[in-house]
């Protein structure tokens, strides 16, 4: 495996995180139609809003070079919602832009998944399908970068003139 430049100032593993991190990446990355549309084959239990979808801002962190001395990049639009379902589980959903719905299907997916209950259900008909849909997304990314990938060389003289 090829090394990138900031793999010697970045602990990797730290990169992995809890499963739970994991759902919650695939749910805000994945875009709104396509969430919504596998929404619509779950089955939701019942839940109470504790915090109603809101919009806001928060503040995006860079690092120079990607591993150096942080910096604040600039603000980007953010929607959160918290509920809690009938049977105690409380789920979050933080997802970038204004779409509310985004949000709430966030924060319901994510109780869910913590439901011994409700958790192969979610998994199966809305994580799943995203992190795949997700992972061919970026191989057809990587292809199309990986097509107009140069490679130079240098050749060498003899200068024993």
């Amino acid at each position: 495996m090829t090394q990138s430049y900031t793999d010697e100032f970045v602990d990797n593993s730290q990169l992995a995180g809890t499963p739970r991190q994991s759902w919650l990446s695939t749910l805000a990355k994945a875009p709104a139609s396509e969430v919504l549309r596998l929404w619509e084959g779950l089955v939701a239990p019942k839940s109470q809003v504790l915090r109603p979808a809101e919009t806001g801002m928060v503040m995006v962190r860079g690092r120079t070079g990607g591993a150096g001395n942080p910096f604040n990049l600039g603000e980007m639009t953010v929607t959160r919602c918290a509920i809690r379902l009938a049977t105690g589980e409380t789920g979050i959903g933080y997802v970038a832009g204004r779409d509310k719905a985004h949000a709430y299907v966030a924060a319901v997916a994510d109780a869910m998944m913590q439901s011994s209950v409700w958790h192969d259900q979610v998994r199966d008909g809305l994580i799943e399908p995203l992190q795949q849909a997700s992972d061919a997304r970026r191989d057809v990314l990587s292809r199309k970068a990986k097509a107009t990938q140069v490679e130079f060389f240098t050749m060498v003289r003899d200068r024993k003139a």
